[in-house]
C-alpha cells in the first residue's frame, strides 16, 4: 500500500466514523487493527504520526463502543501517540481499563495525572500495571482508597520507595488487610517485618520469624546493640525494678544468671526478678519483657527463648510458670501448651536471634510496644 493509498484509507476511515451504522462501526475498527495490528500494515512514521492524529479525532467524535474496542485493540501497541493513549485512558472506566492496564505509552507524569483527577476505578486499573515506578505507587498510596493500596502491594511488579514500605507498614497496624500481602513482598525488609510483629495474627507472626533471615554477622549491628545496652543501662527505672536490675548484673558477672535462676524466679514467684534476668539475658528492654510475659498465646516468649538456645522441656516448663504467675495459679489446657511447643519446634534458632536483635536495634519499638492493645 502506498502512501496516496494510506491517504485514502485514512479519509475512509473519518467517513465510516461518521457513519452510525453497526457494519460501518466494524469495518471501521477492522480497518484500524490492518493498519496497526497485522504484519501487512505496518506504518513507517510519517504515516503513522498521520494515523495518530486521525485517530485522534475520531475517540472524540465515535460512539462509545467504539472507543471502547479501540482501547481494547490499542492498549498494546507501542505505535500509537501519547495524546492518543492518554485520551483513551482519560475516559470512563470502561473505555480507560485495558490502556491502563496494558499500555507501555503512557508515562509516569500522565499516569499521575490520572490518578489525581480521574476515579478510584482508574487507580486500581494502575495499581495491577505490569510495572508501576515508585513515584506512581507514592501517588496511589496517598490518593487510593484502601482497595486501591492493598492491590497495589499485591502487585509484586509494583516498586516502593522506602518511604512508602515504612508508611505501609505504619499502616498495617490499623488496616489489617494490609498485613498478610506486605509479608509475602520479596522486597519487604526483615526489620520491617519483625516491627509488625507486636501487631500481626498469630500465623503471620509464625510467617515472620520462619521466614525472614538476613545475614546477622555485621559491624553496625554490634554498634548499635552496644548502643542500646548503653542506653538500657543509664535508663533502667526506679524502685524494684531497678533493684532486680541490680541484682542480676551481679549474678551475671559471676556467672549464675541461668535458666534455672528464672523457673526459681516464678516459682517463688518473684516476676520482677525474671523480668530483670531475662532482660539482662538478651539485651531487651524490659518492657519487651513484660509485654511477652501478659501474651496469651506465648509466641513472644517462645521466640526470646529461643534466641537463647532454651531446650524444649525447659521453655515448657517456664511457659508454664509464666502462665501461673499471670492466671493465679491456674492451668493451661493441654491444646495451648501443645500449640505454643509446636512453634517452638518450627522456630529456627537464627531466625530467634534475628527477631531479637532488630528488637534490641530498633528505639522505636517501644511506642509500638505502648500503643498496642494490652493482651490480657
Amino acid at each position: 500500500m502506498g502512501m496516496l493509498e494510506r491517504e485514502t484509507s485514512s479519509r475512509d476511515l473519518l467517513a465510516l466514523a461518521q457513519n452510525k451504522s453497526v457494519s460501518a462501526r466494524k469495518e471501521l475498527v477492522e480497518n484500524i487493527s490492518d493498519l496497526f495490528l497485522s504484519p501487512g500494515g505496518r506504518l513507517n512514521e510519517h504515516e503513522r504520526a498521520l494515523m495518530n492524529d486521525v485517530l485522534c479525532k475520531l475517540v472524540s467524535s465515535v460512539e462509545k463502543t467504539v472507543r471502547k474496542e479501540l482501547s481494547r485493540r490499542l492498549a498494546t501497541i507501542d505505535d500509537i501517540s501519547p495524546e492518543l493513549a492518554v485520551m483513551l485512558a482519560s475516559e470512563s472506566i470502561d473505555i480507560a481499563e485495558p490502556m491502563l492496564n496494558d499500555s507501555g505509552v503512557l508515562r509516569d507524569e500522565q499516569l499521575i495525572e490520572i490518578i489525581r483527577n480521574r476515579t478510584d476505578a482508574h487507580r486500581m486499573a494502575i495499581a495491577i500495571r505490569a510495572h508501576v515506578s515508585e513515584d506512581v505507587s507514592s501517588e496511589l498510596i496517598e490518593r487510593g482508597s484502601e482497595d486501591v493500596v492493598e492491590a497495589l502491594i499485591r502487585n509484586e511488579n509494583a516498586q516502593l520507595s522506602e518511604l512508602s514500605m515504612k508508611y505501609l507498614v505504619a499502616e498495617s497496624r490499623n488496616v489489617d488487610r494490609f498485613q498478610e500481602p506486605l509479608l509475602n513482598r520479596h522486597d519487604l525488609p526483615p526489620d520491617l517485618a519483625y516491627r509488625m510483629y507486636w501487631w500481626v495474627s498469630a500465623a503471620l507472626r509464625r510467617k515472620i520469624v520462619t521466614e525472614f533471615n538476613v545475614d546477622m554477622a555485621s559491624f553496625d549491628d554490634a554498634l548499635e546493640m552496644a548502643t542500646k545496652t548503653a542506653m538500657q543501662n543509664h535508663d533502667s527505672g526506679n524502685g524494684v525494678m531497678k533493684s532486680a536490675l541490680e541484682l542480676v548484673r551481679e549474678l551475671a558477672g559471676r556467672g549464675e544468671l541461668n535458666i534455672s535462676f528464672l523457673q526459681r524466679s516464678l516459682r517463688q514467684e518473684k516476676v520482677n526478678l525474671f523480668v530483670a534476668g531475662l532482660t539482662e539475658m538478651t539485651g531487651l528492654d524490659s518492657k519487651i519483657i513484660w509485654r511477652s510475659i501478659r501474651e496469651r498465646t506465648g509466641e513472644s516468649l517462645a521466640i526470646i527463648a529461643k534466641s537463647l538456645e532454651m531446650d524444649r522441656d525447659s521453655f515448657a516448663s517456664l511457659f508454664l510458670l509464666v502462665v501461673q504467675s499471670r492466671s493465679g495459679g491456674r492451668a493451661r489446657t493441654t491444646g495451648v501448651v501443645n500449640s505454643i511447643l509446636s512453634l517452638y519446634d518450627e522456630i529456627k534458632v537464627k531466625s530467634a536471634k534475628l527477631a531479637v536483635r532488630h528488637w534490641q536495634r530498633d528505639f522505636g519499638y517501644q511506642d509500638a510496644i505502648l500503643a498496642v492493645r494490652d493482651a490480657v
